[in-house]
């Protein structure tokens, strides 16, 4: 929440991350859904730990891009 305010600013902070948990959610039940049909159509859930992770250092490389903003030098 903090780093949605810092973002985003205070007022929209609840908005942006209303929708950061809703994404977050629909991502769970789509990995979820994804492994069972991996399971039911190849009989392993190997496929789905390869993509699971591939999107891991996917998310970790795009949390690396993220840009702080400078702090201001007082004088």
């Amino acid at each position: 929440m903090r780093l949605t305010a810092q973002r985003f600013g205070p007022e929209r902070a609840n908005l942006v991350f209303g929708w950061i948990f809703a994404g977050h959610q629909l991502g769970a039940a789509s990995a979820a859904f994804g492994a069972g049909l991996s399971r039911t159509a190849l009989a392993t859930y190997l496929p789905a730990f390869f993509i699971a992770g591939a999107l891991c250092v996917v998310a970790a490389l795009t949390a690396l891009a993220i840009s702080r903003a400078p702090k201001p030098v007082v004088a």
